[in-house]
This record gives C-alpha cells, sequence and structure tokens, in this order.
C-alpha cells in the first residue's frame, strides 16, 4: 500500500493506493490520525487506487472519522472503485460516510462547515 499526503484548500487529501487488509491498516491508521492530530481534520481519503479492503480498513476509517468529527473535521471519500463501493455499501458505511465522485467535488464540500481547519 502506498500513501500520499497533500493539502487543497485547507483540506487534507489522503490518496492511497494498494489494498487495505490487516497488513496495512496499521499504517494508514497512523497516517490519517497523525494528519488529525495535527490539527487537519479535514479529510478526503481520495480511494481511486484502493483495489480491495477488507473489515481492517472499515475500522481505519470509521475510528477515523469518528476522531475527526470529534475535532470538528470530517472525513470523507472520493473516486471509489465499485468492489471497493459495493464493500462500502454492505457494510453500511455509505450511510455513515459521505462519498463523493471525485477529489474536487470532496474537497468543495468542506466549504460548507465553515471556519479554515
Amino acid at each position: 500500500m502506498q500513501i500520499s499526503i497533500t493539502q487543497q484548500d485547507h483540506v487534507t487529501i489522503v490518496a492511497v493506493a494498494g489494498s487495505i487488509d490487516a497488513l496495512t491498516a496499521d499504517t494508514l491508521v497512523t497516517a490519517l490520525l497523525d494528519e488529525v492530530g495535527a490539527g487537519r481534520t479535514r479529510l478526503v481519503a481520495h480511494f481511486g487506487a484502493v483495489e480491495y479492503t477488507s473489515s481492517a480498513g472499515l475500522r481505519v476509517l470509521l475510528s477515523t472519522l469518528k476522531e475527526a468529527r470529534q475535532r470538528g473535521g470530517d472525513l470523507r471519500i472520493s473516486d471509489i472503485r465499485p468492489n471497493v463501493r459495493q464493500v462500502l455499501e454492505l457494510s453500511g458505511f455509505t450511510s455513515i460516510l459521505k462519498c463523493f465522485a471525485d477529489v474536487d467535488s470532496a474537497v468543495a464540500s468542506f466549504a460548507n462547515m465553515g471556519g479554515s481547519k
């Protein structure tokens, strides 16, 4: 799994490539929670190159979402491949996570939150 982190309009974009499973989930949750801990609580997880996610990946998303929201931010997901979207839908995550077709629309969605975190 590869992770790259960039900033766009006060939003942190975490681009993930590869599979998220028991072997890689710790690396991803560390990267995401480091951002939240540093005060960057508006996150977009760019999943365009995520090939697979297991329940370990779902736990990463949930823990990051909870932490970001407790600090006044949010975690949003963009560019989800159909097989990964199916996992998110079957597990009910699409009802708690905001999903977007692309990074730009996910970043723009934070404009309604106000502030500049």
